[in-house]
């Protein structure tokens, strides 16, 4: 498994603008169907990798991004 985190990066202007096409599209994709996701964290399947890397690249200029491998989460 596979956790993303990211976070967008612009100024207060073109914040909003970005952020609705930002998650406009991530919903439209194959992570969109994924089993936990919060604002700024996804948990991807290994085999999502490629997608997701691809995806996170498409939006490299105006987000930070942090990919971490895990082999499992638990609730607290």
């Amino acid at each position: 498994m596979l956790l993303y985190f990211y976070d967008l990066k612009l100024r207060v202007k073109d914040y909003n603008k970005l952020k609705r096409r930002f998650y406009y599209h991530l919903a439209r994709s194959r992570l969109s169907f994924k089993p936990w996701k919060t604002k700024s964290v996804l948990l991807v399947d290994d085999g999502l990798e490629a997608d997701a890397d691809a995806f996170f690249r498409k939006w490299r200029p105006h987000i930070v991004c942090f990919k971490a491998r895990t082999d499992g989460l638990e609730r607290l």
